[in-house]
């Protein structure tokens, strides 16, 4: 499914409107080019969750953890990872935990962990703003990628968001 988010509050209000269906164990892996707007959907993921505070990338420091009114969501840049060097970064602990949603910047970096129901989206520049492709992996990620259809439904409509 693609989605044309036109402003930067349509990819904050995509990410919010994810963030609130988000369960625990639920997996989302962002990809893009440098200022697509992974950054912009994750603090929108953490608003949907009820998180208030500063939402930034986590290029140097690999991960940052917001915690919403319902679940943590973990926030991972692997983006100066090599490839294959995920071992030692913890990632199992943090997709084992029961409080938890995990959202990723630059995943490829760990391409064998990923569970196989996960979210995968695309984020791209575009004329009139950013494209997101919404690609999900098995039945929770499709539950999660509907918002998706509703949000289409209502840009449609010419309300932006």
């Amino acid at each position: 499914m693609r989605l044309t988010l036109r402003r930067a509050d349509d990819t904050l209000a995509l990410g919010a409107r994810l963030g609130r269906r988000l369960k625990a164990g639920d997996v989302i892996l962002l990809r893009g080019e440098l200022g697509a707007g992974k950054t912009t959907l994750t603090r929108g993921l953490a608003r949907g969750l009820g998180y208030r505070g500063l939402v930034s990338s986590p290029t140097f420091a690999l991960a940052h953890r917001y915690r919403g009114g319902r679940l943590t969501l973990h926030h991972l840049d692997l983006y100066r990872v090599a490839e294959g060097d995920d071992a030692e970064l913890g990632l199992d602990e943090l997709l084992a935990d029961p409080r938890g949603a995990v959202v990723v910047e630059w995943p490829d970096a760990a391409r064998g962990i990923w569970p196989r129901d996960r979210l995968e989206l695309v984020l791209t520049h575009a004329k009139n703003g950013r494209t997101a492709s919404l690609v999900a992996k098995g039945p929770r990620s499709r539950a999660l990628r509907s918002i998706g259809d509703r949000a289409r439904r209502f840009s449609a409509r010419g309300r932006g968001k």
